[in-house]
């Protein structure tokens, strides 16, 4: 359904938000409705993942350098496929969200940060690194978030404090507020059920426009 929606077929839309929002159930629908390929986050082969929710001092740098290699590799098979994609979680999420929140709350060294923004820098924040044509992000209240973690039933998430959430959460409204890397597309989770239809058109319709117009804008 693509060319109803005027969505380039080498378009690459990234769906972005914090923990248990609902980027993956959206990512799906989404890529299902445009005939689109989709790249997950793999959280099930992550060998850092449950050991930095049990230590997140001794675990947060190897899970940051995990991330930004495999999203970093997956980008780029994204590009030589085509494009055509919808992207489960952003790149940029690595640094202006986690790695940045372990670093000021002390659970990843200065230096470590250092090196990892460094990293970072290097091989995203660069005219080569192929940036999104949209943004899509997923906010809603910390209470609805928190009953979508529970609804999903991963035990390290439940697990984990309740402060580790609302941290986050704040985090993630900041990071948003200043998001410029790529034209962003903002949605709220109790205003659309991806599972409807009508309510997938209407994202793709606004999607579609914003894409539309940064290529316009580029092309000048």
């Amino acid at each position: 359904m693509s060319h109803e929606f005027n969505i380039p077929k080498d378009a690459l839309i990234t769906v972005a938000g914090t923990v248990g929002v609902g980027k993956s159930t959206l990512t799906h629908a989404l890529a299902a409705r445009l005939g689109f390929r989709t790249s997950m986050e793999k959280v099930d082969t992550n060998p850092y993942l449950e050991k930095f929710y049990h230590d997140f001092e001794r675990w947060s740098f190897h899970l940051q350098i995990y991330f930004l290699a495999e999203r970093f590799k997956e980008q780029k098979a994204i590009v030589e496929a085509g494009g055509g994609f919808v992207q489960d979680r952003s790149i940029y999420e690595d640094t202006g969200i986690f790695a940045k929140m372990h670093a000021d709350q002390g659970t990843m060294s200065l230096t470590d940060y250092e090196t990892y923004n460094s990293l970072f820098e290097a091989m995203v924040m660069t005219p080569y690194f192929p940036h999104p044509d949209v943004l899509i992000y997923l906010e809603g209240e910390l209470p609805s978030i928190l009953n979508r973690i529970r609804l999903r039933g991963r035990e390290m998430e439940i697990q984990t404090d309740i402060s580790y959430w609302e941290h986050m959460h704040q985090r993630y409204a900041k990071w948003i507020d200043e998001f410029s890397a790529c034209p962003v597309l903002r949605l709220n989770i109790d205003e659309y059920d991806a599972t409807d239809e009508a309510a997938l058109d209407e994202i793709i319709r606004r999607a579609a426009k914003i894409i539309q117009d940064s290529r316009a804008l580029r092309a000048i």
